[in-house]
């Protein structure tokens, strides 16, 4: 397909398709920044680099002297970032959104970032975000989009996503086996997909999977590597070079990511596979459109968590899933100017149950990290919370009531008990009610298709 235009989102109603047009400006201005943010990463890192190499400089000769090798190391993460950002110019270079005549120009053409990015502010989160065309934070953020490369797209980010997104594949497999119903008509959305390797995942297995993504740093790198790569390991990046701490060794630092390691051009997946644009709560309102709804490190991404699980429950056909994996962050949690609430975990288990949700299955003390350095002397790492739900289907509907949670809300159940779980009876379900549980609600395209597609 031609990766250079994104077609409106089908699922857009009339009115919110008036509100898109509305906004287009602002939105192609906010696109302006992000593309921004890419551009000036080479001269914003380099920055922080210079206030080391002024500093060394201003040292004693004697220091200098035993530092020689230091000197060296710091020319060598000039040189990544240098190769970061040529990475960085091949990702931009299609200008799929909204390409634009306006002067970027090359990152090589700026000694200095514009005046309005104000380096003291990394720390800090009350930036005044719309007075600038090029915002520290936003840079920051297309700094952590290369991590992110990394943790989906490369081998070395094989382990986090064994951590991340197995237990959520093998849920779902175990769920939708191929032996009771034809794996393409299932239809799983994946919101908050970041760079698309979870819902890639999904569709190689057969599965219709859409994903569902609202950051446009996210969309222009991952239609970048879904559509743009064409054979593996093509690209060389650097995602730790902006580490200056923690590091046992120089080459630590400035250690090499290839990516993609699966080139999704040449290994299309069996199943139906898009990744849409927008925000979850505005673009998904069809009741019972999926039978399975699949969340990553996204639930805590919400002002309000009952919102996302009340449109989550709305959007399932009866009888669908949905599994999540994550930790309870809560994003908007302190950041002025926005309300937030942050439920505990038993609490948001009386909200699913309230809104109309069976726990099937649930777990904590999953360990996960997130995009860390392998080699790091400091390694975070969440304790994340696994669980699946499942809406009831016609038949519990039918008769006025649903099957009891197997787990109480009140029950926390680590992961090393689970094992001694998987040992206890379950009750059977007849074979009509299962049937009608994996029952589709529309079929789904077959066709293997990788596309973006904004709100």
């Amino acid at each position: 397909m031609d990766c250079a235009t994104f077609p409106m989102h089908p699922k857009m109603d009339e009115q919110l398709a008036r509100t898109f047009v509305i906004n287009e400006e602002e939105e192609e201005r906010h696109i302006q920044k992000v593309q921004n943010a890419f551009l000036y990463y080479g001269p914003y890192a380099c920055q922080r680099l210079k206030r080391s190499m002024d500093y060394l400089n201003s040292l004693s000769g004697e220091d200098q002297v035993m530092l020689t090798k230091y000197r060296g190391h710091l020319e060598c993460v000039r040189t990544c970032i240098d190769r970061n950002q040529a990475v960085i110019r091949e990702i931009l270079r299609g200008r799929v959104l909204y390409p634009t005549d306006e002067a970027t120009g090359d990152p090589s053409e700026f000694d200095e970032p514009p005046p309005n990015v104000r380096h003291g502010d990394m720390d800090q989160i009350d930036i005044p975000f719309d007075e600038a065309d090029v915002e520290p934070l936003k840079i920051l953020k297309a700094q952590s989009t290369l991590k992110l490369i990394a943790r989906d797209w490369s081998t070395e980010g094989a382990l986090e996503r064994e951590q991340s997104y197995k237990p959520i594949i093998d849920s779902i497999v175990a769920y939708f086996k191929h032996s009771d119903i034809e794996l393409k008509e299932i239809k799983i959305l994946v919101p908050g997909a970041g760079l698309g390797r979870l819902t890639y995942e999904l569709a190689c297995l057969g599965y219709s999977c859409e994903g569902n993504e609202f950051s446009y740093f996210m969309l222009i790198a991952s239609n970048f590597v879904l559509n743009l790569c064409d054979y593996e390991n093509k690209y060389v990046l650097y995602p730790w070079v902006h580490q200056y701490v923690n590091n046992l060794r120089r080459e630590d630092q400035v250690a090499a990511v290839r990516f993609p390691d699966v080139c999704p051009l040449k290994n299309p997946p069996k199943g139906h596979f898009e990744i849409a644009a927008g925000d979850f709560l505005e673009v998904y309102k069809t009741p019972n459109a999926y039978n399975c709804v699949a969340t990553c490190f996204f639930i805590d991404c919400a002002n309000n968590v009952i919102d996302f699980i009340r449109t989550i429950y709305k959007i399932l056909a009866p009888g669908g899933i949905w599994v999540n994996l994550g930790p309870l962050l809560y994003h908007f949690s302190d950041v002025s100017g926005q309300n937030s609430i942050e439920p505990a975990f038993e609490d948001l288990c009386i909200i699913m149950e309230s809104v109309g949700f069976v726990i099937e299955k649930s777990r904590t003390g999953i360990r996960t990290k997130y995009a860390q350095n392998p080699s790091s002397m400091k390694q975070s790492e969440y304790q994340s919370l696994f669980w699946v739900c499942r809406k009831p289907d016609l038949f519990e509907e039918q008769r006025g009531k649903r099957k009891a949670s197997r787990e109480p809300h009140d029950l926390i159940v680590r992961e090393d008990s689970e094992a001694e779980e998987e040992g206890e009876q379950q009750p059977e379900r007849n074979e009509t009610e299962e049937k009608q549980q994996l029952k589709p609600l529309a079929t789904a395209n077959c066709e293997t298709e990788i596309k973006a597609q904004p709100s």
